[in-house]
């Protein structure tokens, strides 16, 4: 366990036995957000998932650390009864950077974003972290000015986010500017197209390409050692299997914002009241992709971490 000592900060932090004993034994460990939980996807699926993913890292000889606040308590890794709480609780905020010594001081729920998970994760040694999608900058920013903190945390927090690219109801053009502009190199996992979540061509190149895990972690080595400070995407693509087309997810997109404009949803409901719209659109179609790449997603980051411990 490798929290950095700041004042009192180690009390809010509490380290799932598994997790500390291998941050301590210099054993390699892949950081899971909850968000992804508990406004991610339906119950029971979420906790289905939530359950899969940990196996998933676990059958490569990883250990998972999914990240929660719980009764204000950081939680860095949890128990079978702490992801069902998470999974069927509707007392959890969303806690992104800005949220979580509020949630903390007040002895609160949260389910951590991406930026916060990415936060955590980095205070206590994780360097690997497993999502479905980065948030971003979303359609319409140039008036709403709508942007993910995601950005920004990716911008300064070295941590790499395993990923399917953003969420495809965000303006994908301007999230890659908005990453260039703030340094964040973006690697194609054997891709040299920027995934769009469902689908696993956006257009949109991407800065550099991997063709293994090896790679992956060379380059996560070479950051850290260069002492370079921010975080990296490895944009991996949903299996061929479960992708969606283009075409298709663009004209549902497109219906799902369209609602959402009609009904005021803006903020923090946003993102989850569009997920939600596109999987009643597709009939359940969406569901199932996002349910396989973030298990893809689960398989990569644990592959690479192992490699980065060699």
């Amino acid at each position: 366990m490798s929290v950095k000592a700041s004042g009192d900060r180690e009390r809010f932090f509490d380290f799932k036995d598994e997790v500390k004993e291998a941050l301590e034994e210099g054993k390699p460990v892949v950081a899971l957000e909850s968000t992804l939980i508990s406004h991610g996807f339906p119950y029971p699926e979420n906790l289905e998932v939530a359950e899969e993913m940990e196996e998933i890292i676990r059958g490569y000889g990883v250990v998972p650390a999914t990240i929660a606040v719980i009764k204000g308590k950081i939680k860095v890794g949890l128990t079978r009864g702490e992801l069902e709480f998470m999974a069927t609780s509707k007392d959890i905020l969303k806690a992104s950077r800005r949220d979580l010594a509020v949630i903390a001081a007040k002895g609160l729920n949260g389910a951590t974003t991406v930026a916060a998970t990415m936060m955590v994760a980095e205070r206590a040694g994780i360097k690997v972290f497993a999502t479905g999608g980065i948030g971003g900058v979303h359609r319409g920013a140039e008036k709403t000015f709508d942007i993910s903190a995601d950005l920004q945390e990716l911008a300064r927090t070295p941590v790499a986010v395993v990923c399917s690219g953003a969420k495809a109801i965000l303006d994908l053009s301007l999230t890659l500017e908005y990453l260039e502009t703030m340094g964040v190199p973006i690697i194609g996992f054997r891709t040299d197209e920027f995934p769009a979540f469902y689908c696993r061509e956006s257009g949109l190149k991407v800065d550099y390409v991997v063709n293994d895990e090896v790679e992956a972690a060379k380059i996560i080595r070479a950051m850290q050692d260069l002492e370079l400070g921010g975080g990296m995407i490895i944009a991996n693509p949903v299996p061929e299997e479960y992708a969606l087309s283009m075409e298709y997810m663009n004209e549902i997109i497109e219906k799902a914002v369209r609602a959402a404009e009609k009904e005021g949803v803006k903020g923090k409901k946003l993102t989850p009241y569009l997920l939600n719209k596109i999987k009643e659109l597709t009939g359940g179609k969406s569901l199932k992709t996002n349910i396989e790449l973030v298990k893809d997603n689960a398989r990569v980051a644990a592959k690479i971490a192992r490699e980065l411990i060699k």
